[in-house]
């Protein structure tokens, strides 16, 4: 019997930090938002993903805690990500995209309203505003107007120079 409450307060500690760690995160994303002037919908599939993850940890760890043998969980675990893995290699580019978003969301120098200039090669540039950091997509306003929607996987992998974080009036007029 004594056994049993040692399981009890080790699952309720467990669930405790699991809260704790979900409002400091989701505190970060919050703050990272209102810092890199990114739309809450973006936010709000931050969260999911990571309170999904985090959801899953803590019942892998209570599993444990309550005699379920490592062996188990790992057979479990690695028929789910088999599964999961093939469904996702027949839609690796999407997959890759959804990742990208979450770098450029945490660790990327770009947010909207900045001008940038994205470098193609020698003789091809990509000049505009970032009007749209999606999911899937960035999309940038030429200065003739036109709008360019490049997929995040493709956007984290070129060189791009940042001409100006904050609207320049001559920028500004050329975009609109």
């Amino acid at each position: 019997m004594n056994i049993y409450y040692i399981k009890i307060i080790e699952t309720l500690v467990l669930i405790l930090t699991y809260f704790i760690i979900r409002k400091v995160s989701s505190k970060i994303i919050q703050k990272t938002l209102s810092e890199r002037l990114i739309q809450e919908s973006h936010g709000m599939i931050i969260k999911k993903v990571i309170n999904m993850i985090l959801s899953i940890i803590v019942m892998i760890i209570t599993l444990l805690i309550w005699g379920v043998k490592q062996s188990d969980v790992a057979v479990f675990a690695g028929s789910v990500l088999t599964v999961v893995g093939i469904a996702f290699f027949a839609q690796w580019s999407i997959l890759s995209n959804v990742t990208s978003s979450i770098i450029i969301f945490f660790n990327f120098p770009i947010k909207l309203n900045d001008f940038i200039l994205i470098l193609e090669g020698k003789d091809y540039e990509i000049e505009g505003k970032v009007i749209d950091i999606g999911l899937f997509f960035v999309t940038l306003e030429t200065k003739d107007s036109a709008r360019i929607t490049l997929p995040n996987n493709v956007f984290i992998t070129k060189t791009i120079k940042t001409i100006s974080n904050k609207p320049n009036k001559e920028l500004t007029k050329s975009i609109k």
